[in-house]
């Protein structure tokens, strides 16, 4: 992708959801102002959210902290299946875990998900024209973020797999003209307290 000016794209989880997923429960809304007031400083441009109602909350409750920056939906940051590997793209000692673990996909997210994924690719990554820097928060879901994490470290496309993200942890990734994406930090907490840490991901991972 061509472009003369580097983009800062920052990519967080959205906070803990209910477990309905109909929203935020109260840790999650904690973590979405916690991390707004992390990136309070930071002149983004745009902070892009998913449909789904706990990405829209976390990005509004994220949104208020900063100065003034428009907050907008968009369609490709939402929940989807990002790419489905053949058994022969993945590894063969985990290739069933991973396959089982798809299998639960809707035939709407087999058909459309990658097409997104795509969409996602063109929107939120590469450098960007103009002479200023640009800074851009996406406040997605766990699949998005392996996603657009893969493509930087120019891994097979199957490789979002087994990239998991914590809810309203922080990712930042540099796409800088005439060099490779560079992923400055991954999953990065330290704004939360320890006991708003590692929420999305199973106990027996937390550290």
């Amino acid at each position: 992708m061509t472009g003369t000016a580097t983009r800062y794209l920052y990519l967080t989880r959205h906070g803990e959801a209910s477990p309905d997923e109909s929203g935020l429960t109260e840790n999650g809304r904690r973590q979405a102002v916690l991390l707004g007031e992390r990136l309070r400083d930071i002149p983004f441009a745009a902070v892009h959210h998913g449909p789904l109602a706990r990405a829209e909350q976390s990005a509004r409750l994220i949104g208020e902290q900063l100065k003034s920056v428009p907050t907008q939906v968009s369609e490709v940051a939402g929940d989807y299946v990002p790419y489905m590997p053949e058994r022969n793209e993945l590894p063969a000692e985990s290739a069933d875990f991973f396959l089982r673990f798809l299998d639960g996909a809707t035939d709407e997210e087999r058909e459309h998900g990658p097409e997104s994924a795509r969409r996602a690719l063109d929107l939120f990554t590469g450098p960007v024209d103009g002479e200023e820097d640009r800074h851009e928060l996406v406040v997605t879901h766990n699949f998005l973020v392996a996603w657009l994490v893969r493509d930087a470290m120019y891994a097979p496309k199957w490789r979002w797999l087994g990239v998991n993200h914590c809810n309203a942890a922080l990712t930042v990734i540099r796409y800088a003209p005439g060099r490779p994406a560079s992923v400055l930090f991954f999953n990065d907490m330290r704004h939360l307290p320890s006991e708003l840490r590692w929420t999305g991901f199973p106990p027996e991972l937390h550290i």
